[in-house]
């Protein structure tokens, strides 16, 4: 599987998000009231809301996985050379710094590019947050990001969790299920995607943060040479620059 897929061409990446606030009372009034729209939609699809009471404050934390209520604080990526993995972060609390890092490496000279961009549910969420968060922040979206205009056999966009689908549309197969049965090291050993608000706006510790977004990349570096047939990479072929 994948033999046609060189993965020195490949930019593997996770990022992290959060509510561009630290809670719902910071919201301005007009986004408020969208996002009261929004909540109300989501407590009423919610299948198990569980005993407490939901209102748009309660879930307020949910806010950081959408890009018109949320910011991007980490961006961890990966490159393969040499049977060695390259772990680079971008993060900060400035979201446009962030962005603009990053859409730098993206925009190198075309010799030094990479081909394809990979990420679990990447397709669903990592790749088009980052796009609207560019648009939102007044950065111009990189070629390989950029769909407009596109076929779809033109996105050079590859995505783990849909390799794992082998067409089958109808469940959602986390990172950390793929790891566990293909025996990769949980990257949620210490947190998980939930915890991530809390750990930055109550506990303000974005390296926490930033060392488990690196770890959603090895796994998923991890999984796609498993998808290869190769063995997985170990920690001291990781280099963290």
């Amino acid at each position: 599987m994948l033999e046609n897929y060189n993965i020195e061409n490949i930019l593997f990446l996770d990022i992290e998000t959060v509510p561009n606030v630290s809670g719902y009372n910071g919201l301005p009034d007009n986004l408020k009231k969208l996002w009261n729209k929004k909540a109300e939609q989501l407590i009423k699809n919610d299948r198990n809301p569980g005993p407490e009471v939901q209102t748009p404050e309660t879930i307020f934390d949910r806010a950081g996985i959408y890009a018109e209520f949320g910011k991007v604080i980490c961006i961890s990526t990966g490159i393969f050379r040499n049977h060695s993995l390259w772990i680079k972060s971008y993060y900060s609390d400035d979201e446009k710094q962030i962005l603009t890092e990053f859409c730098a490496i993206m925009n190198k000279a075309p010799e030094k590019k990479f081909q394809f961009l990979c990420a679990h549910n990447g397709k669903e969420f990592d790749f088009p947050y980052l796009i609207r968060r560019m648009l939102i922040n007044g950065i111009s979206v990189p070629a390989i990001l950029d769909l407009s205009g596109k076929k779809p056999w033109e996105v050079n966009h590859l995505d783990t969790m849909e390799l794992w689908k082998f067409g089958d549309y109808k469940t959602y197969t986390s990172l950390d299920l793929l790891s566990a049965i293909f025996d990769i090291p949980s990257p949620k050993d210490d947190i998980t995607g939930a915890d991530v608000w809390r750990v930055y706006w109550v506990e303000k510790d974005l390296p926490r943060i930033v060392t488990y977004c690196q770890k959603d990349v090895i796994a998923i570096v991890n999984l796609f040479l498993k998808f290869k047939g190769k063995e997985i990479i170990n920690e001291d072929q990781i280099t963290y620059v």
